[in-house]
């Protein structure tokens, strides 16, 4: 790679050039400029103008032999002949020429040679009204006029340039133009982090993948005299908020050695070049600290694939290049461990992951039902806990949360306790916090028309019912009315007893029952549907559309995969890999598959009208109930007697009123 010119160098010599310009102006062009207008005159109209009474002023300088004086009026013309024989010379034409521009009642300024005239000062005396002096000789020092012309000038301007150069150093974060080539990597040691593999819960896996580049750094000559190198570097993927930079500086903690920590983000500076640049001091100050860590987090910024961009120079090219080449060139035995935390694994370029400079890929997925508990016993060692407080149930209600959510669980019931007086936290907070990340914050404060309330409670009471009356779906634990900030005016809450990783046919088609379940009830009772159905919709069409394209569950297509994820840490999201025509039977059969099972909750309400109208008249009373409550009301015998047909329907002519909120069903899966 060609070498770069170095920027420093280059801001130098600017700064070079720009003080010996304004060294010159300040000693020829500012002097030149500030100076008054003086106008040159001979000996003999000096005196002429003295005997006329025009001269008001004089100054004679006997270091530079020059007389300065003032004067009014137009200068006078000595000798005619003279003046009017060279009137082509300009020399001697000049004062012609000002005594017809000059204003005879303003004071010029005129210069004139000293001769040697003993009776000027007589002459002037005799005037009486002409003020006369005489300029002092003074001996400057020569260093001291260097100092004051040249030195000066130049260190005010120097003062200024690093006044602006501060102010731009601010303005990018710190670093600036005068310092190419640092890396400003945090550096940590074990007494200041202090965290250790007990700090990390839940990723059993990630750990032990990790206890070997301890092991090394603690143990390095077991490893050299069987002649084994320690992997260069280990790249950690997986969703945000696993706890990636979390295990990093566990290892670094657990090894007892300095923690680099620097994110991709920082390498990408203004200037081109300082990247690459910043990528070899950091390499050189970590070989200088061996044995030790080096984390860059999102290292993804950098190391953005090269496949499909044209050939450029582009600044994080270049920065990518040199850390490559980082890599490649020191030595693996000194104990220089390279770690790096991505979520977009897909998109980093594949010399970087090759082996020898990645060596391994480390997966930090999202936790399991004991890695939650695990994790939610960790966050609450410094919050004070409510002996009725269960972990195992928390942990089962959020499945799909990852570990930062599950701290932000814990931090939130902690302040529900204090905001309700407690001196510690019970298990209402902790639901009622698993709600308040799920769903938002209650708005108690909203008003809603008692028509929408009821057609809200009908159709969670949908969702519900469908729900007990399929086999294999999650138990129904909550049920509410009550909006929250998310926009949901209510939702339904399933917690699976145990937890799954597998999604069955028949769990899918259950999934869409389901959500099918609240516009059900509102044809069925209201004869209407609203807009409270629109996030049923969208989840129903994306399981039946991942069935046919992804998940090999159609019989029409089979075995083919019609669809791919991209960013499946980041959402997930799927781009269609088939012709038009495939696309078009593929939103067929999506759709079949929707109406099929809307038809099915349809029927199970239909069968089922009774409780659907008592819980939801229960519903409607308290606005919130468990799922205790709700299976208690279904399975009463004998149940209460049923509302007719008529009671129970709204009258025809009555207005239909719209919900403006998304409905939010959640369940056990819902976030996976």
């Amino acid at each position: 790679m060609k070498e770069q010119k170095n920027p420093r160098k280059q801001i130098i010599i600017f700064y070079a050039v720009a003080i010996a310009l304004i060294a010159l102006m300040n000693l020829v062009v500012f002097p030149a400029m500030t100076q008054p207008k003086t106008t040159s005159v001979d000996y003999a109209t000096f005196l002429k103008m003295v005997d006329n009474g025009q001269v008001s002023k004089v100054s004679i300088d006997r270091t530079t032999l020059k007389i300065t004086f003032m004067a009014k009026g137009s200068v006078p013309v000595v000798n005619p002949s003279a003046s009017s024989a060279s009137s082509k010379d300009s020399a001697v034409s000049l004062p012609s020429a000002l005594q017809t521009k000059k204003d005879p009642n303003a004071e010029n300024i005129y210069v004139t040679g000293v001769m040697p005239d003993e009776k000027l000062t007589e002459r002037l005396l005799a005037k009486g009204n002409i003020e006369f002096t005489a300029e002092i000789p003074q001996q400057t020092s020569p260093l001291l006029s260097v100092f004051i012309e040249l030195v000066l000038p130049i260190g005010l301007m120097l003062l200024a340039g690093w006044l602006l150069l501060r102010m731009m150093q601010k303005k990018m974060g710190g670093s600036g133009a005068m310092s190419f080539g640092k890396s400003n990597a945090k550096i940590y040691v074990e007494a200041q982090t202090g965290k250790t593999f007990s700090d990390v819960a839940g990723e059993d896996e990630a750990k032990e993948a990790l206890v070997e580049i301890v092991d090394f750094l603690h143990n390095p000559q077991k490893y050299t005299d069987i002649g084994a190198t320690l992997p260069k570097g280990a790249l950690l993927v997986g969703p945000p908020g696993t706890g990636k930079t979390l295990l990093a500086q566990a290892v670094a903690g657990e090894a007892h050695v300095p923690f680099f920590s620097i994110s991709g983000s920082e390498f990408v500076e203004m200037f081109v070049g300082m990247g690459a640049a910043k990528v070899r001091d950091l390499f050189k100050q970590a070989q200088e600290k061996a044995p030790c860590i080096v984390f860059i987090d999102e290292i993804d910024t950098i190391g953005k694939s090269r496949d499909n961009s044209l050939s450029t120079n582009d600044e994080r090219e270049q920065t990518l290049n040199q850390l490559l080449t980082e890599m490649d060139g020191f030595d693996g035995r000194k104990g220089v461990v390279i770690l790096a935390a991505t979520n977009r694994p897909d998109s980093l370029d594949k010399a970087l992951l090759r082996p020898g400079r990645f060596d391994r890929r480390i997966p930090v997925e999202l936790p399991d039902l004991k890695g939650r508990e695990a994790i939610l016993k960790v966050h609450a060692k410094d919050i004070k806990i409510g002996p009725d407080v269960d972990y195992n149930a928390v942990a089962r209600a959020t499945a799909g949360a990852s570990g930062a959510e599950l701290a932000n669980i814990i931090n939130e019931a902690a302040l529900r306790a204090v905001k309700c007086g407690r001196k510690s936290v019970i298990q209402a907070d902790m639901e009622e916090s698993v709600e308040t990340v799920i769903a938002g914050y209650q708005r108690k404060g909203a008003v809603i028309p008692p028509k929408e309330k009821e057609i809200i409670a009908y159709h969670e009471t949908g969702h519900a019912l469908v729900a007990a009356m399929q086999k294999g779906t999650a138990p129904v634990t909550k049920i509410t009315i009550i909006p929250r900030t998310s926009g949901a005016l209510g939702y339904t809450m399933q917690v699976d007893e145990d937890e799954k990783s597998l999604m069955s046919k028949t769990d899918c088609l259950g999934k869409i029952t389901t959500l099918c379940g609240g516009r059900a009830a509102e044809e069925l009772i209201f004869e209407d549907s609203t807009s409270g159905a629109s996030n049923d919709i969208e989840k129903a069409t994306k399981i039946a559309r991942a069935m046919i394209t992804r998940f090999g569950m159609s019989e029409d297509f089979g075995m083919v995969a019609m669809e791919t994820v991209q960013n499946q840490y980041l959402g997930g999201d799927t781009s269609l890999t088939c012709s038009p025509t495939t696309a078009a039977k593929i939103d067929l059969e999506v759709q079949q598959i929707i109406k099929e099972q809307h038809e099915k909750a349809l029927d199970i309400l239909k069968q089922n009208t009774g409780k659907l109208h008592e819980i939801s008249h229960y519903l409607l009373d308290k606005e919130t109930i468990t799922g205790d409550e709700f299976m208690t009301i279904l399975n009463h015998k004998p149940a209460l007697e049923e509302h007719t047909a008529d009671s129970a329907l709204p009258d025809a002519d009555s207005e239909k009123s719209e919900s403006s909120g998304k409905d939010a069903q959640q369940n056990g899966e819902s976030n996976q």
